[in-house]
C-alpha cells in the first residue's frame, strides 16, 4: 500500500537537458521546465573525445547549481562507447572514453555516470557480460575516482544488447563487487524488453525480480519515457508519458511504490523543453490522484491526441 500524502517524501523529477551554449545551460534549462534534477551529457555524445574543461566551466558550473536549486544527478555516457565489445580497437576507445567521462562527473560533483551495457555483437551472453565487468575494473583503476557511482542502464535487448535482464545485470555486479556500481531502471526499455509494467501486480513482480538478484538498494535513478512499441517487442522507442503503449497507469502505479518513487526521475522523451514541461506536470498530477482520476485523465488524453 501507498503512503499517506502526510507522510509521503517529495518526488525528484527533471529531465536530460542539453548543454548547448555551455554546461551551465543545463541547469537553467531545468529550472525553466520546473525540475528539481537534471541529466546531462558532459560532452558530444557522438564523439569519443573532446577538450578538458576549463576551470572557470566547472566553476560557473557548480555557482549555477546552486544558484538554480537544480541538482545535476547523473552524468550519461556517450553513445558510441561499448563495454562489451569483443573487437580490440572499439574496446580500447571503449575504455578510453569511460574514463574521460568517469573524471569529468567527478570534475563537476555530480554522483551517478549512468552507462549502456552494450552489445556482445554475437559473442555471447557469457562473454559479453565478463567483458563489461573487466572494462569497469580497469576504468576504475585508470580514472582514479572514488567519488563518481557508474549506473549501469536495464536495456530494451535490441540486437545483441546485453542488460534487457535483471540477471545479466547480477552478474555483472557479482563479477566486481567492490567497484560503486549501481542501476538506472529505465521504464521504456524494461516495458520492451518484455516486462509488465502496466498493473501494480507488474511492478511489484518486477520488484521482485531485482530483490531477488541485484537487490532493489541497487537501483539509483530511474527514466520515464513511455513506449512507441508493445510489451516485448526489444525496440528502443521512447514516447511522451501516457502517449504510447505503457499509457499513464503504469506511471500513476510507480509513483505510489515507495522503493522507488523517492528516487531521482528524469525524462527521456522527444519534443523538447515545452514536452519535458508538461510531462513534468502530468506526472505530479499522477502523484495525487486515485486510479478512477487517473482513468479518466487517460481517456481525456487519447481524446485530445485523435483531435
Amino acid at each position: 500500500m501507498a503512503a499517506s500524502d502526510s507522510t509521503k517524501k517529495p518526488l525528484r523529477l527533471g529531465a536530460h537537458t542539453s548543454i548547448a551554449g555551455g554546461l551551465y545551460r543545463a541547469l537553467e534549462r531545468g529550472q525553466t521546465i520546473g525540475a528539481e534534477v537534471v541529466q546531462i551529457f558532459a560532452k558530444n555524445q557522438m564523439q569519443w573525445s573532446a577538450p578538458a574543461y576549463r576551470d572557470e566551466d566547472v566553476a560557473q558550473f557548480r555557482q549555477t547549481a546552486a544558484q538554480t536549486g537544480v541538482s545535476a544527478v547523473t552524468v550519461h555516457a556517450a553513445y558510441l562507447i561499448n563495454p562489451a565489445s569483443p573487437k580490440p580497437e572499439v574496446w580500447q576507445q571503449s575504455l578510453r572514453a569511460l574514463v574521460d567521462e568517469l573524471q569529468r562527473t567527478s570534475a563537476l560533483g555530480i554522483p551517478y555516470l549512468v552507462v549502456h551495457p552494450g552489445s556482445h555483437l554475437g559473442e555471447g551472453e557469457e562473454a559479453g557480460l565478463r567483458r563489461i565487468a573487466d572494462t569497469l575494473e580497469a576504468a576504475y583503476q585508470q580514472a582514479a575516482v572514488q567519488d563518481v557511482t557508474l549506473l549501469l542502464e536495464t536495456t530494451a535487448g535490441q540486437g545483441h544488447n546485453l542488460g534487457y535482464r535483471p540477471e545479466h545485470l547480477a552478474r555483472i555486479l557479482e563479477q566486481v563487487p567492490h567497484l560503486p556500481l549501481g542501476l538506472c531502471l529505465d521504464t521504456c526499455h524494461v516495458f520492451s524488453a518484455g516486462y509488465e509494467l502496466r498493473t501494480r501486480e507488474g511492478w511489484e513482480q518486477l520488484l521482485a525480480t531485482f530483490r531477488a538478484t541485484t537487490g532493489l538498494d541497487k537501483i539509483k535513478v530511474l527514466h520515464l519515457n513511455d513506449s512507441r512499441t508493445p510489451i516485448g517487442s526489444r525496440r528502443d522507442r521512447h514516447a511522451r508519458i501516457g502517449q504510447g503503449t505503457l499509457g499513464l497507469m503504469a506511471f500513476y502505479h510507480l509513483l505510489q511504490l515507495e522503493p522507488l518513487r523517492t528516487l531521482p526521475m528524469v525524462l527521456e522523451v522527444p519534443g523538447g523543453l515545452a514536452a519535458y514541461a508538461q510531462d513534468l506536470a502530468l506526472l505530479r498530477k499522477l502523484a495525487q490522484a486515485d486510479e478512477e482520476e487517473v482513468r479518466e485523465m487517460a481517456i481525456i488524453q487519447k481524446s485530445n491526441k485523435n483531435k
